[in-house]
């Protein structure tokens, strides 16, 4: 059989026990788990790097074994164990399409089609836009969604800092050794955060706090200049002078790819305890996963579950 995906052919297809979409640490620990059982496996990476998410992180305080430890530097180690087991990883490739043919799962990329009786999906998820005018124009002029790619731009700048979760906090504490001043902007009175990190912000005196209001545009020439708020239970608005917005609301999952075989809920993919889908032979860990409480150790203990599961599934 002959495919053409993106204007290449492929004539053969290359076959393992397991296929791995996705390098972040759920997916390299599913690899690493798969291979030690014995099964033949692959990872396909659409970046230059493992990490997934944890390459946008750069304080990792509460992964066991670890008082601290850089979020690209833990994803390099992990990898690094995935490969000393025998997981082969394949860096810049994309996975493009999975179809069921018999009891194998076919994934087509743009450099080949491989096959496998199991499949684990570890795509994790895309960050949430705003919706509102200025955004898109202005990403990568000012907006941004990963404070460790671009908080040393905003050297003794003025950023406002959007969302009121984990990540808003965490990626905000490292934006502050960096800026002038930090508005944190969130929608409601209290934050979903954890204690620890919302009294570490607070305590910093370049952060100043607005809340019950949402971005309702955000506005520049070249670049970002300020932005437009507006208070929810006054319906005031005001603008802010800003040099940067940095957006942390939230994840959309990236779930498409498997979408017709999985059951979803709000786009994350369902799963048993085994982390099979009901599709039998197709898994999923780690942030596009529904219920996986983001952290990087979750994403672990999940990769574990399913590359065990896997390979007990694909060589019984």
């Amino acid at each position: 059989m002959k495919f053409s995906l993106g204007g290449l052919s492929a004539s053969k297809q290359t076959e393992y026990d397991v296929i791995v979409i996705g390098a972040g640490i759920g997916g390299l620990t599913a690899a690493m788990y798969a291979t030690r059982a014995g099964a033949k496996t692959l990872v396909l990476e659409k970046n230059a790097v493992p990490g997934g998410a944890l390459t946008l992180t750069y304080a990792i305080e509460n992964y066991p074994g670890f008082k601290f430890i850089e979020g690209k530097k833990l994803a390099e180690l992990v990898a690094e164990q995935a490969s000393h087991w025998g997981a082969t990883i394949s860096y810049l490739e994309e996975a493009k399409e999975v179809k069921l043919e018999g009891d194998y799962k076919i994934v087509k990329t743009l450099k080949g089609t491989y096959k496998a009786k199991a499949i684990i999906v570890a795509t994790g998820a895309t960050p949430r836009k705003l919706g509102v005018p200025g955004e898109d124009k202005f990403f990568g002029k000012g907006v941004s969604t990963c404070a460790i790619c671009d908080a040393p731009f905003f050297k003794d700048k003025v950023v406002a800092i959007v969302g009121g979760g984990n990540t808003a906090f965490d990626e905000g504490d490292y934006i502050l050794r960096y800026v002038k001043k930090a508005y944190f902007i969130h929608r409601r009175d209290k934050f979903r955060a954890d204690k620890v990190l919302v009294e570490r912000v607070k305590k910093n005196p370049k952060a100043e706090f607005i809340l019950n209001s949402v971005v309702e545009e955000i506005i520049g020439d070249e670049s970002v200049k300020k932005i437009r708020i507006r208070n929810l239970q006054t319906n005031e608005t005001m603008e802010l002078e800003v040099d940067g917005v940095f957006i942390f609301i939230g994840y959309e999952p990236n779930s498409k790819i498997v979408e017709q075989y999985v059951e979803t809920k709000n786009g994350y993919i369902v799963t048993d305890e085994r982390m099979e889908t009901k599709t039998k032979g197709i898994f999923a860990v780690g942030d596009v996963r529904w219920g996986s409480l983001k952290q990087a150790v979750i994403s672990a203990g999940e990769g574990a579950t399913a590359g065990y599961y896997a390979a007990q599934e694909v060589l019984e």
